[in-house]
């Protein structure tokens, strides 16, 4: 069996991000098995690039 990961995205990072791209009341009526795979996509993409800045802020202050 595969062992489980840590979540590392808060839950406030997810509700942030699924308002912002549009799906939140999905989320909060259906949970996640109501979100599209193609939307679980594009709020990784969204996870991943607000990381990036982030870093880079951080590197560069």
């Amino acid at each position: 069996m595969a062992k489980r990961r840590k979540n590392t995205m808060s839950p406030a990072l997810k509700e942030q991000i699924a308002s912002e791209l549009g799906f939140a009341n999905t989320l909060h009526q259906e949970g996640f098995g109501g979100v599209s795979s193609r939307d679980c996509g594009n709020m990784v993409k969204k996870a991943i690039e607000l990381a990036e800045r982030n870093l880079q802020g951080k590197t560069m202050g």
